[in-house]
C-alpha cells in the first residue's frame, strides 16, 4: 500500500500501541490513545459533511490536539491547514479564507483573535474551541461525541496531506500543498541520516505551522519514536528536558542555539543521550555553531530546504563539521543533496547552468517538490518550470566537490553601480566584529549608484560600535563595493518564526515614496 499520513498512527498503534507516542508536560499519550482520538476526529469530519480533500484550519500553539486533527484528517482524507499563531487576526482570517477552510479549530490563547476575525470568515461553517466557550462547541465535547472507528477513507499518493503557508517575507502567504508522495519520500528516508529509529526520543519545539515543526515531528513519529512536545520554545525548559527525558534527536534554528548556549550552566548538563542535533532554516554565525558544538558535545548536521520542498533537500553531515584546517570552510556550506534530490545552480535571467563557483539561483527537482500553491496556478508556474525544476529563490554556488554554498535570497540581492552584492556575505563578515551582536544588510536608494549597502546593527555591550569602525572592519575583509557605506543601529531585528530576517520590513523605511522598490 502507498505511504499515507494516516498510516503512521494506524500502523504504529497496531505494532506498539502501549508505547509512548507524545509526552506533553505531565501527560504521556500512547500510540493507541492517539489512534483512537484521531479516529474520533475523522468521524467528526465526516459527520460535518467534509468531502475528500476539504480543508480545515487549526490555530493554536503546539499541543497534542494538532496531531489528533492532522492524523484524523489523514484518515478522512481531509487537509489540515496549520495557521501561524503569531499573525494578527486579519492575517489569520486571510489564510483561513484563502484555504477555504470549512472548520476552524482554535486554542484558548486566541479567543481575542477569534472575536476580531469571526465576522470576516467566509467559508467556515463551524468553529471548535480547544477549551470552554460561551458560543462555540468545545473540542473535548466534539471529539467525545464521535465513535473511535477509523473510517479509513482512501487517499492517493497525489492527494494533499497537509497545507502549510509560506512565511510571506516577499508578499502575501501562499498555501504550499504537500502530498502523501512528498511526505512519503522524505519521512521514511531521512530518518536514518539523522540517527532516528524506533527507540528515538525526539524533541519537538519548533512551531507546528512550520515545516521544521510538523515535518520534523513526523520524521520521528514515522519510525515509531517518542516525541517530547513543547507548547513553545523556552530555553531553560528545553535544556532541562534534554537531560531529564534523555532526548536523542533535536532540531533547532540558529537563533534557538544562540539562546540555549547562553543560559548559565548550559554546558554543564548531561547530554550523553543525544545522537544528533540538526540545525538550519537561516544562516548561522561561526561563533554560535562552535559554541553549540562545545556545549552539546554531539554530532551536528546542517540541513537546507523550503516548505515547497517538504523540508530538507541537502545536508552537511557531522563528518563535515571540522573546526580546523582546510575542511573548516565547509561549516559555511549547506552540504550536498540527498541521493534522490537533483540540484543545479542557474543564471535566473537566462536559465543557463552556472559554472562551479559561480553564483546563481538554486534549482531543485525531486519527488519532494510540492504540488503547487493552493488556488494560485500563476504563482506555481513562476516557481516550478514546465520540466519540474523548482526555483528556490535562493542564491548560491556549487564548489568543485559539489557542496552547496548559499549566499542570499535572489530577491535580496543589492545591485550597486552594476555590481551584485549578496547581503549574507557582508553579514557574515560583520557578524565577526567584536561589537556586533546581530546585523542585517540591505540596499538603500542612492542617486549615484542606484542603491548602496547599509548595515543595521544590534550592538553588543561595550566595544567600538561606531559606524566608521564597522565600515573599516568590512573594508579590511571585502571588496569595497560590497562594504556598507552607512550604518544604523537598532535594539533588535525583525525575524519570522524560522529565524529569517524580514528584509522587506527593514527596507520599507528607506524606500518610502520611491517608485522602484527592492523586494
Amino acid at each position: 500500500m502507498a505511504w499515507s499520513l494516516a498510516g503512521i498512527v494506524r500502523d504504529h498503534a497496531r505494532q506498539r500501541g502501549e508505547r509512548p507516542m507524545i509526552t506533553y508536560g505531565d501527560r504521556t499519550i500512547t500510540w493507541s490513545e492517539l489512534d483512537a482520538r484521531s479516529s474520533r476526529v475523522a468521524q467528526g469530519l465526516l459527520a460535518a459533511g467534509l468531502g475528500e480533500q476539504s480543508r480545515v484550519a487549526f490555530v493554536d500553539k503546539n499541543g497534542p490536539e494538532y496531531f489528533e486533527v492532522l492524523f484524523g484528517g489523514g484518515k478522512a482524507n481531509v487537509v489540515n491547514v496549520a495557521v501561524n499563531w503569531r499573525l494578527t487576526p486579519g492575517e489569520m482570517a486571510y489564510i483561513i479564507n484563502d484555504a477555504e477552510a470549512r472548520l476552524l479549530f482554535i486554542g484558548p490563547d486566541f479567543l481575542g483573535h477569534l472575536d476580531e476575525m469571526e465576522r470576516a470568515l467566509k467559508t467556515v461553517e463551524k468553529i471548535i474551541v480547544i477549551g470552554p466557550h460561551p458560543r462555540h462547541e468545545s473540542y473535548a465535547g466534539w471529539v467525545a461525541r464521535h465513535p473511535a472507528d477509523d473510517p479509513a477513507r482512501p487517499s492517493a499518493s497525489g492527494d494533499v496531506a497537509m497545507q502549510l503557508y509560506t512565511s510571506g517575507t516577499t508578499g502575501l502567504p501562499k498555501g504550499a500543498m504537500l502530498t502523501n508522495a512528498n511526505l512519503g519520500t522524505l519521512l521514511p528516508h531521512a530518518g536514518p541520516w539523522w540517527q532516528f529509529d524506533e527507540t528515538s526520543v525526539n524533541l519537538v519545539c519548533m512551531p507546528l505551522f512550520h515545516i521544521g515543526g510538523s515535518g520534523w515531528a513526523l520524521v520521528g513519529m514515522g519510525v515509531g519514536g517518542h516525541s517530547i512536545l513543547f507548547r513553545e520554545f523556552v530555553p531553560q525548559e528545553i535544556l532541562a528536558a534534554l537531560e531529564r527525558h534523555r532526548i536523542t534527536n533535536a532540531l533547532f534554528v540558529p537563533a534557538m542555539l544562540q539562546f540555549l548556549t547562553t543560559v548559565p550552566g548550559a554546558a554543564d548538563r548531561d547530554y550523553a543521550a543525544l545522537r544528533s542535533i540538526v540545525y538550519g532554516a537561516s544562516p548561522i554565525a561561526n561563533e554560535v555553531l562552535l559554541r553549540s558544538m562545545k556545549t552539546f558535545r554531539c554530532p551536528f548536521i546542517q540541513v537546507y530546504g523550503l516548505t515547497e520542498t517538504t523540508g530538507a533537500i541537502t545536508q552537511l553531515p557531522a563528518a563535515d563539521h571540522a573546526t580546523e584546517g582546510r575542511r573548516a570552510r565547509l561549516l559555511r556550506s549547506a552540504g550536498k543533496p540527498f541521493p534522490w534530490v537533483a540540484l543545479r545552480v542557474v543564471d535566473p535571467a537566462t536559465a543557463r547552468e552556472c559554472a562551479r563557483g559561480e553564483v546563481g539561483e538554486v534549482w531543485t527537482r525531486s519527488v519532494q517538490n510540492f504540488a503547487g500553491y493552493w488556488g494560485k496556478s500563476e504563482e506555481t508556474a513562476r516557481t516550478v518550470t514546465a520540466d519540474g525544476w523548482l526555483r528556490t529563490g535562493d542564491a548560491g554556488f556549487l564548489d568543485e566537490e559539489g557542496y552547496l554554498f548559499l549566499t542570499d535570497r535572489v530577491k535580496d540581492m543589492i545591485i550597486s553601480g552594476g555590481e551584485n552584492v549578496y547581503p549574507a556575505e557582508v553579514e557574515n563578515v560583520l557578524a565577526d566584529h567584536p561589537a556586533v551582536a546581530d546585523v542585517a544588510v540591505i540596499g538603500v536608494p542612492d542617486d549615484r549608484w542606484g542603491e548602496t549597502v547599509k548595515a543595521i546593527v544590534v550592538r553588543k555591550p561595550g566595544g567600538d560600535a561606531r559606524p566608521e569602525a564597522i565600515i573599516a572592519f568590512a573594508r579590511e575583509r571585502l571588496a569595497h563595493y560590497k562594504c556598507p557605506t552607512s550604518v544604523d543601529f537598532a535594539e533588535s531585528l525583525p525575524r519570522n518564526p524560522s529565524g529569517k530576517l524580514l528584509k522587506r520590513e527593514l527596507r520599507e523605511a528607506y524606500w518610502q515614496g520611491r517608485e522602484r522598490r527592492i523586494s
